[in-house]
């Protein structure tokens, strides 16, 4: 298995930086309400044989350059500044070819215009880093579901072609590629030494 990972927020105590190791300390002290404040946060792609990285790419999804261009209110703004919030690419070799993977963290928060443009500014870059005819997927923790989206909805319009938007706002779209539908991990799965490993319970699908 090989690990394909990218840096999101470094670990900080508050505006100072930290290490992983003293972050780690202090969120055992709480999981559930620590989470990532100390130790960071960053995106990753599990790769297991027969599968090979090819090309990897990743996209800052809030830069102020990009901000900048939103009327959001200062509140929103403020908001959207505090997490710098990532997609990352990779394309993959298999027997038939090759497929390219994305995943995304969008951001939180009660304006949902926010993750929408970041949705859309990652199915954009994705689908430029794409050969024609490429498959993809497209997953992570969008922020979003289809009804408080209008991103969603539009990644599946015939113009862009995705599909399987699940009814949580974790989703898993894909392209050119036949999927199962959305299935969610039972509680026990994600379950380690008594604790939950996540704050909402992760998806997946099979693809091929």
């Amino acid at each position: 298995m090989i690990a394909v990972g990218d840096v999101a927020r470094r670990p900080m105590l508050g505006p100072l930086p930290s290490t992983a190791e003293i972050g780690r300390v202090l969120t055992e002290l709480n999981h559930g309400l620590l989470r990532s404040a100390f130790t960071g946060q960053a995106n990753a792609v599990l790769v297991r044989e027969p599968l090979r990285v090819r090309d990897r790419r990743h996209l800052v999804l809030n830069p102020l350059s990009f901000r900048r261009r939103f009327d959001v209110g200062v509140a929103s703004q403020v908001a959207w500044a505090k997490e710098r919030r990532g997609c990352q690419v990779v394309r993959l070799a298999r027997e038939e070819g090759t497929l390219v993977v994305a995943n995304l963290h969008a951001t939180a928060y009660r304006d949902r215009r926010l993750a929408d443009a970041e949705l859309l500014r990652a199915a954009t870059f994705v689908d430029g880093f794409a050969h024609p005819g490429e498959p993809i997927v497209l997953g992570g923790d969008f922020n979003l579901t289809v009804v408080n989206s209008r991103t969603l909805p539009e990644l599946a319009s015939a113009e862009w072609g995705f599909e399987g938007a699940g009814p949580g706002i974790d989703h898993i779209l894909v392209r050119g590629l036949r999927g199962s539908a959305p299935v969610r991990w039972p509680d026990d799965r994600r379950r380690v030494g008594g604790r939950l490993l996540s704050d909402h319970t992760p998806v997946e699908r099979e693809v091929a």
